[in-house]
């Protein structure tokens, strides 16, 4: 077999509460609405579709790692520091709970940010080669 996965379609994310979420997702991240009804949502950003999912209170895309450390499931990419530093300001005037910007150790700098129902995500300043040049997207 020569097949091989080629894209990530679409991400799920458990929400409490599907009209609040969408209209969080839409108004501080700039996502695009397909479809809602009282169950879930899907949107569209950063190049991929994400569905808001109805879940159980609790549920979140984090998990733990061995040292008890709360991980994110998800990291963006944002071409260059100056875009990560602009897009950290933004998310705190738009009052979104964001971490510092942070030097982990590798290629660029990083921050996390939540959502309404405390699902961490990542921001990279690194943006993938090969989106870039697909995108054609220069520096």
């Amino acid at each position: 077999m020569n097949e091989k996965l080629l894209r990530v379609g679409t991400i799920y994310i458990p929400v409490t509460n599907v009209e609040l979420s969408s209209e969080w997702y839409v108004n501080k991240l700039g996502a695009e609405l397909s479809y809602k009804d009282e169950d879930k949502a899907i949107l569209n950003f950063a190049n991929q579709s994400i569905f808001l999912v109805k879940s159980q209170d609790n549920q979140s895309l984090n998990f733990y790692d061995i040292y008890g450390e709360e991980r994110f499931s998800l990291t963006f990419e944002v071409n260059g520091l100056t875009a990560l530093e602009a897009l950290h300001s933004d998310f705190i005037k738009k009052e979104i709970k964001v971490g510092e910007i942070e030097n982990r150790g590798h290629t660029g700098k990083n921050f996390v940010f939540y959502d309404l129902d405390g699902n961490k995500f990542d921001v990279w300043s690194e943006l993938s080669p090969i989106f870039k040049e697909k995108y054609l997207i220069s520096e």
